[in-house]
């Protein structure tokens, strides 16, 4: 057969039908250990090893993504951490977005203190500024495109071409933009990192991170072995349910993202809204970039900065009556977020900036709501 589409590899990747009993819904394997046979090892032996759904499971990311190889983690950071465990050295210089996940930074900051790592942070939206950053002990250069909050756009290929001229990794977190709207190793980057608690998950109700490969290797080795001896590993029943949720992931996605065009359009301009952050509107700085390598739409995130400062950005995310009031991102709900108080110890984002997942609720609806709680600030 030729190559399956998206749709068909998130239903059917990774699983076949389960042999003793003709299970159509894969099985949830608990068991945390597996026999042996006169001593030698079947095809599994420890559940923080490898387990059948987490098999399963990676499987079906790499597919998605169309890497060579995927290793799933407990969480995003977890993740994160370990893309950082084996590519850094003490001493490393990292390059990372000068608006990315907070998350990011206080790993770096935080967790790596010891190791003295410099984490260079680069307004990427300009390919000229990540050439004028790279040192020669400079180790990985991190892409965050659509970035968060701000969503700021970056040039992947042009950034990937020049990790593969000096020998750097060049690694993607495409959480926001996801394998549907935006292909990052066909752009030439060698690791793509997900937190799959977010559309992946696609229903704010299992924490999961990932790391795929562009091929096989040393590096994916190395990966695999922190995985299986650091133990950030997900549950089985977590993978299950991961494994469930991918295979509405592709239907899911053009919602979100033709509800925040919408959105995006309704907002902006609007009085009380003094910008409106979204790759989509032909306002935004890199719009011709994000419509060069993004496909089917520019995502379901947006950010907006309202008028009067931090009290009237709360007052407008309370007075919403659809919209939690909630962190996180990318279920079928539609969530907002005071972002700069979600931040921590230290937060970056403005004072007045919301961050918006738009969900899959009937647009009207949701433009009606914002409608409403405008008019009463």
């Amino acid at each position: 057969m030729d190559p399956l589409h998206l749709n068909t590899q998130a239903v059917h990747a990774g699983y076949t039908i389960e042999k003793e009993f003709g299970s159509v819904s894969q099985p949830i394997i608990l068991s945390t250990t597996f026999e042996r046979e006169n001593g030698v090892p079947r095809e599994h032996i420890y559940t923080r090893s490898e387990n059948p759904n987490r098999i399963s499971l990676e499987t079906k990311l790499a597919i998605l993504e169309g890497g060579a190889d995927a290793i799933a983690f407990a969480s995003g950071q977890a993740a994160a951490y370990a893309a950082f465990q084996a590519i850094l050295e003490p001493g490393a210089h990292v390059l990372i977005p000068d608006d990315c996940y907070h998350g990011i930074r206080s790993l770096l900051s935080q967790v790596y203190l010891g190791w003295q790592i410099n984490a260079e942070e680069v307004d990427m939206s300009a390919v000229s500024n990540v050439a004028d950053a790279i040192r020669p002990e400079t180790k990985l250069i991190w892409i965050e495109t659509p970035t968060n909050p701000k969503l700021k756009i970056f040039d992947i290929q042009a950034i990937a071409k020049l990790g593969a001229e000096k020998g750097i990794t060049v690694a993607c977190d495409n959480t926001w933009a996801t394998p549907f709207f935006q292909r990052p190793f066909e752009l030439g980057c060698d690791l793509v990192m997900h937190s799959t608690t977010k559309y992946f998950g696609g229903h704010s109700d299992i924490l999961g991170g990932a790391l795929i490969l562009k091929e096989k290797g040393t590096l994916s080795t190395r990966l695999r072995s922190i995985q299986s001896a650091g133990g950030g590993v997900p549950s089985p029943f977590d993978c299950w349910l991961l494994n469930r949720s991918l295979a509405t992931f592709p239907l899911r996605m053009p919602v979100h993202a033709s509800n925040a065009q919408v959105l995006a359009q309704f907002l902006h301009g609007k009085p009380a809204i003094e910008r409106v952050y979204y790759p989509g509107l032909p306002s935004h700085p890199n719009h011709e970039v994000a419509k060069a390598q993004m496909q089917h739409g520019f995502g379901g995130m947006l950010s907006i900065e309202v008028k009067g400062g931090k009290e009237k950005a709360i007052q407008l995310a309370e007075h919403l009556q659809i919209f939690a009031h909630a962190t996180s991102l990318g279920g079928v709900e539609s969530l907002i977020e005071h972002r700069r108080t979600a931040e921590g110890a230290n937060p970056r984002s403005p004072d007045n900036l919301l961050r918006i997942s738009v969900g899959i609720e009937f647009i009207g609806d949701l433009v009606a709501d914002f409608e409403q709680a405008l008019g009463k600030l």
